[in-house]
């Protein structure tokens, strides 16, 4: 089976590695061809366009930054679906918009291609070392044929549903991870403003009932340092993510008032030009409003993680 991966980004490079690792054949594709080189040297081939790719490729995974660039990788004048052989796969790892991935699988089912809306959940760190969930929407059937590829990338492969499934459970997740730690960081600079400090204090939430959960373990390497750079997700692509899980609650007529308010901080940020530093940097405006500084090293970090 010839494996096609288009787009070797922060995700994307960890994804198609694994798949190397795994001994597929592999052919990759980048708008940046630098970014190819590597894959090259361990032994895939380079596709000089997109259609080239799909002409070759069994089965195609793309990792892209939205539903723009899902839509023209597929559709374009020299898109996937120009070239791709019927009976062949498209697995889009992208966060996108269900609406859109349904509205590509139209298209892929008059071409004879099996579409999935297979977006992932880990982090680049995750992409590295297999650590990833992945969230599938599509024919049930059809997954299963695949399956094994997908164990190559991920150590939790999740069918979810139909096509557009596995991104609505993907913006579920997302938003939220971003509502909820906005919540975090109120009553956190709200502790600490009452004179608590931020050690003890974090150490003290994280043995309660929720706590115990590991609930507010996530804000530990970014948001407790003050540590925004470089991103592990970075704000702009978070946003994008927040954005489109909030376009299909307005599709639903599902209110979404916390959203609502996490969106408002997110947009703050990124007028002040946050776009490319860590999705967790919007927290820092709530310390601001309340003229609170919240910053403990990674050691003191460590020392209360390895309490328990």
């Amino acid at each position: 089976m010839k494996v096609g991966f288009i787009g070797l980004g922060g995700m994307g490079s960890g994804m198609a590695h694994n798949l190397l690792a795994a001994g597929y054949e592999l052919v990759v594709h980048d708008i940046n061809r630098q970014s190819g080189r590597p894959f090259e040297e361990a032994g895939a081939q380079w596709a000089d366009t997109v259609a080239d790719l799909g002409r070759q490729a069994d089965i195609v995974f793309t990792s892209l930054p939205g539903p723009v660039q899902m839509q023209e990788v597929g559709l374009g004048d020299a898109g996937l679906l120009t070239t791709m052989r019927p009976g062949s796969a498209w697995f889009d790892l992208t966060t996108n918009s269900p609406a859109v991935v349904r509205e590509v699988h139209a298209a892929c089912v008059a071409r004879g291609v099996e579409l999935f809306d297979a977006p992932v959940s880990g982090g680049p760190k995750g992409a590295r070392t297999g650590k990833l969930a992945i969230y599938i929407g599509g024919n049930e059937d059809a997954f299963d044929e695949y399956k094994s590829v997908l164990d190559a990338i991920g150590d939790q492969i999740l069918y979810v549903g139909e096509i557009g499934a596995g991104n609505t459970a993907k913006l579920v997740h997302n938003c939220a991870s971003i509502t909820i730690r906005l919540a975090i960081a109120e009553v956190f600079t709200m502790g600490v403003k009452a004179g608590v400090e931020p050690g003890p204090l974090w150490h003290a939430i994280r043995q309660g009932a929720i706590g115990r959960s590991r609930t507010f373990d996530r804000i530990s390497d970014r948001y407790l340092q003050g540590a925004f750079e470089p991103a592990s997700f970075a704000l702009e692509l978070a946003n994008k993510d927040l954005r489109l899980a909030l376009e299909l609650a307005d599709q639903l007529d599902v209110s979404m008032r916390c959203a609502q308010v996490a969106q408002a901080d997110f947009t703050e940020a990124l007028e002040r030009g946050w776009g490319r530093r860590d999705s967790q940097s919007p927290l820092e405006l709530v310390n601001e409003r309340a003229n609170v500084s919240i910053k403990l090293s990674a050691e003191e970090v460590q020392e209360i993680l390895d309490r328990g």
